[in-house]
């Protein structure tokens, strides 16, 4: 049986040029997905061996729907495609679940090795990672985890793009009361009090794309 891929990406024209790539190579893509939402509701439904997801996506970034994954679908391996090979992204994907790390300037060499390293249980990070991130992550000696709930994640995901409380609430299925209350819970545990600032750590965060 082929290797069943879900296609995660906000450009369907990169889906379409991953698609054509890995179907060259024997894979089925089963599903496609344009956020992380879609991502979750698209793996319950076509329940894929892997889920290759880019790491910027409105409405849940990569990292995000990753660990959301690890929860409902922990049988699907996540595969995360990125321009940054900096340490606090590799090692806060590690911690999410992930078990591939793919430099997009390398995916075209890369991707079906990852795929195939994946399914044989390895994790699997792209050639030009350093290996210092790699020996800090075992050692643990990386940066503190994200002090945030994965829901004050995603809350603080959408005041970075722009979404207003009522916006955040409809997203998210819950209230508008809610929403506020978590809104207030991050920037207090941030010490963050102006949405300037919350946009511009989440944007060293790796959340939202300057």
């Amino acid at each position: 049986m082929p290797t069943r891929i879900l296609l995660a990406d906000d450009h369907a024209i990169i889906r379409q040029g991953l698609r054509a790539l890995l179907e060259k190579h024997g894979f089925q893509i089963v599903a496609e997905a344009s956020d992380g939402q879609e991502v979750l509701r698209a793996v319950m439904e076509a329940n894929p061996d892997v889920a290759i997801v880019d790491i910027s996506m409105p409405v849940l970034n990569g990292v995000d729907t990753a660990r959301e994954l690890k929860k409902c679908s922990p049988k699907t391996k996540v595969i995360l495609l990125t321009q940054h090979d900096e340490e606090q992204y590799v090692t806060e994907s590690l911690r999410a679940g992930v078990k591939g790390y793919v430099l997009k300037s390398q995916a075209g060499s890369d991707l079906v090795h990852a795929i195939q390293e994946v399914c044989r249980g390895s994790v699997y990070l792209s050639p030009r990672i350093s290996r210092a991130v790699v020996d800090a992550y075992l050692s643990k000696s990386y940066v503190a985890a994200d002090p945030l709930s994965g829901r004050e994640r995603q809350v603080l995901q959408l005041v970075g793009e722009g979404k207003s409380t009522k916006d955040i609430a409809t997203h998210l299925g819950i209230s508008v009361k809610t929403a506020e209350s978590h809104r207030a819970r991050l920037m207090k545990k941030l010490d963050i009090h102006e949405t300037a600032s919350l946009v511009r750590y989440a944007i060293r965060n790796g959340l939202i794309q300057p």
